[in-house]
């Protein structure tokens, strides 16, 4: 198969991106996340599954802690790409001024965004270099109007620098 011939299919898949929060003995991080879905058949049991990659310093938090919060970005922060996305917690402290709360999961929540999901893990199932955390939905709330920022509209308007950088990390 060439990926060519399923790719305008792919294209429309991709998710809201967001910034996945986490907590693990006494550490706060963040990375970006592009492939979330809503994961419930059932109203009254909302769920959702999200990818990381394994080398992520997030993903070991997550999978640790069993707990994240999904803060989906505004068209209007696209600069948290660069700064949530492309660099490792393992280094500095990603979260360093930005302004959070703490959810019931004790991920942190960001005080500005589009809205927020606050999770619990309840399956983490291998994808070989990516875990899908399959979650369940402890709290959430909207915060701002209108849409969130979507991956397929912001990889049209990230810089070509910020781009490399973030396709250099894929691979």
């Amino acid at each position: 198969m060439e990926y060519d011939d399923i790719a305008p299919v792919m294209g429309r898949l991709w998710s809201p991106l967001a910034a996945v929060t986490s907590h693990w003995q006494g550490q706060d991080n963040v990375q970006i996340a592009v492939a979330i879905a809503a994961a419930s058949i059932v109203p009254d049991r909302p769920r959702v599954a999200v990818q990381l990659y394994k080398t992520n310093h997030s993903h070991g938090m997550v999978y640790r802690s069993g707990a994240f919060a999904l803060n989906f970005l505004k068209p209007d922060q696209l600069g948290l790409i660069g700064d949530f996305g492309l660099v490792s917690g393992r280094d500095e402290d990603k979260l360093a001024g930005v302004a959070t709360g703490k959810g019931p999961s004790g991920s942190p929540l960001l005080t500005d965004c589009f809205s927020y999901l606050d999770c619990r893990v309840i399956n983490a199932m291998d994808g070989g270099d990516m875990t899908c955390f399959l979650a369940e939905v402890l709290d959430g709330k909207t915060l701002a109007e209108g849409e969130p920022l979507w991956w397929r509209d912001a990889r049209r308007q990230l810089s070509e620098e910020i781009t490399a950088r973030w396709e250099a990390k894929q691979s």
